[in-house]
């Protein structure tokens, strides 16, 4: 069986795990944090800066949440693959998961990080930096939602595995404005759908500690 070392509030462990429920495909999860030191050496092994997701299938380690979601494509369930195996059609996939993961994903985490530095070591223009970013990305991607259900190829995918945590957090770092409809809208499909409730709800007992909390309501 796929064993998968990760986190369940962790937002790259969110990519792997809609993945997994989308292709029905059966894992052992391994939590890493202060209470599993074991799971902690392992990724510290296996992975280049201890970062997880890190599947383990028999002999093979894969690193890398996008890596991961194409090698269960390539290897495991019968769903329909969450990259397109047309190589043109791929090319929409891979850019939208690379935006939502470096374009959202990426500022808000700068966010976070500053926050749980000691007081007199966070950065005082970080905050109003990383929201410059976010709010040119909203704009972006408002734009390219509108007429749009999924976020590449008109059906769910590799690109939707990235913007769910993407979006989620990032609304509650820094709030998706109103006027950006497609946005939301997006956003609001993107938690109703089976998969990505789950990982939310699985991810619920962490709620009280990110560590933006409060600046938006955490639906």
């Amino acid at each position: 069986m796929v064993r998968i070392y990760g986190h369940p509030f962790a937002a790259f462990c969110w990519k792997a795990f809609i993945a997994l429920y989308e292709r029905e495909v059966p894992f052992e999860f391994l939590m890493v944090d202060a209470d599993h030191a074991e799971n902690v050496e392992a990724v510290g092994r296996l992975a280049p800066t201890g970062q997880f997701p890190v599947l383990v299938d028999g002999a093979r380690t894969v690193i890398e949440s996008a890596a991961i979601i194409e090698y269960l494509d390539l290897h495991h369930g019968d769903a329909p693959p969450m990259v397109p195996a047309d190589p043109r059609a791929a090319v929409e996939a891979r850019q939208m998961d690379g935006i939502f993961d470096d374009y959202v994903m990426t500022p808000l985490s700068r966010m976070v990080f500053n926050v749980l530095r000691d007081e007199d070591k966070r950065d005082p223009h970080l905050d109003a930096e990383a929201k410059a970013v976010l709010d040119k990305s909203y704009g972006w991607l408002n734009r390219w939602m509108e007429g749009r259900e999924w976020a590449a190829n008109g059906r769910f995918g590799i690109a939707d595995c990235a913007a769910a945590p993407a979006l989620f957090y990032a609304h509650w770092g820094h709030p998706i404005p109103q006027s950006l409809a497609a946005l939301r809208d997006y956003r609001a499909r993107l938690l109703a759908r089976p998969s990505i409730a789950r990982v939310v709800d699985e991810a619920r007992p962490w709620r009280e500690n990110f560590p933006l909390k409060g600046r938006s309501s955490p639906d």
